[in-house]
């Protein structure tokens, strides 16, 4: 355990910034199951619609820097080609 001032603090933000990261990926790991829920049920609807809530926060986690921007780019692209593979 630290006993420095300064390293307990950064124990403290770190616990807080890691709950945050895993709140903000849970969340997008959520948003691209419904798409893949919508597009296994042959949905198109449903996946469109589904498909921009999950673009969006994957661009939020990215801006925010939980993702990479790469990373970010291939989890929309994957979305955007099962969506589109669908019709």
């Amino acid at each position: 355990m630290a006993n420095i001032k300064s390293a307990k603090k950064r124990i403290l933000v770190n616990q807080t910034k890691a709950m945050r990261n895993k709140s903000i990926k849970s969340a997008v790991k959520t948003a691209i199951k419904k798409v893949d829920a919508a597009v296994a049920a042959g949905d198109k609807e449903t996946a469109a619609a589904e498909l921009l809530k999950a673009t969006s926060a994957i661009d939020k986690a990215a801006s925010k820097g939980i993702y990479h921007k790469n990373t970010a780019s291939r989890k929309v692209s994957r979305l955007n080609a099962a969506v589109n593979k669908m019709a």
